[in-house]
């Protein structure tokens, strides 16, 4: 996240001076936008470095979440950028202006090389907030692809409505995936359940245990998108002695293990006892 944040506000005033000097919307436009990349890396880069944090009597469950607050804010920040690109790329569709194609060419190599590095980079985060950032770069990286055809067919034709139209594609398309991440975030963010399936699936298998008569109040929610927390109420039959408690215990651990929850909390309940939360 660090090499991507240099890397991108350095490329950001290269790219100011340069979308001056070509005479081109498109490319002051990105500037703008991968400012504001810049600086919702540099946000999620200080949020991660926080989420490192071990838990205190604040935050009891650690600051891995501040990640994910990171995430969401992204998410925002893309969006606006992206709808600032639209706002600058519609007049062009009316009033084309020819830039100066070979300083084009130019900084859309430079562009595809530093962002491209970039987002290779970043692709080996498996954070929530690292994959929202990675979807910054690759806009960057099919923004600056778009320019070098742009640049590259108005060499051999008088074309310049290209270059807005292009820009309209690849920001159409990068809203679209955005979106979808966005909306994923925020769910976790509202401690939606990350994985159906999984809830359905553990419902099911715990119920299924000989000592357990029913299950209530089973949570699942995510810290980070990463690392989930279970917390479930087990009724037991009224049979069950200690020794048949503790094995439940055992079974319950044993099976909890492959989900790799970062916590889980099991309270186990009598036939004829009274659920404290009901």
């Amino acid at each position: 996240m660090a090499w991507a944040f240099w890397l991108n506000l350095s490329f950001t005033l290269i790219e100011f001076v340069g979308g001056i000097l070509t005479n081109s919307t498109a490319i002051m436009a990105d500037a703008v936008h991968d400012l504001g990349d810049s600086l919702a890396i540099g946000m999620a880069w200080l949020l991660q470095r926080l989420g490192k944090k071990p838990s205190d009597r604040d935050f009891t469950y650690g600051y891995r979440r501040f990640s994910l607050l990171g995430a969401v804010l992204n998410g925002v920040v893309l969006i606006c950028g992206s709808a600032w690109v639209l706002w600058t790329t519609l007049p062009r569709l009316a009033n084309p202006q020819m830039p100066v194609v070979e300083g084009m060419m130019a900084l859309a190599v430079l562009g595809v090389a530093v962002n491209g590095y970039a987002a290779f980079k970043l692709s080996r985060g498996k954070s929530m907030a690292e994959r929202m950032l990675n979807w910054h770069l690759i806009e960057d990286v099919l923004g600056w692809v778009a320019v070098l055809l742009v640049a590259i067919t108005l060499l051999f034709v008088d074309w310049p409505i290209l270059d807005p139209l292009l820009s309209l594609g690849f920001t159409a398309f990068i809203l679209f995936n955005v979106a979808k991440t966005l909306i994923a975030t925020v769910r976790l963010f509202l401690q939606a359940t990350p994985d159906r399936h999984q809830y359905q699936q553990i419902h099911h298998d715990i119920k299924q245990l000989p000592q357990v008569s029913a299950v209530h109040h089973l949570h699942l929610w995510s810290i980070d998108g990463d690392h989930h927390v279970l917390t479930a109420h087990i009724v037991l039959h009224e049979s069950v002695d200690i020794d048949q408690q503790k094995q439940l215990k055992a079974d319950i651990h044993a099976y909890l293990a492959a989900y790799n929850f970062e916590h889980s909390t099991i309270e186990l309940e009598f036939a004829d006892e009274t659920c404290r939360d009901a």
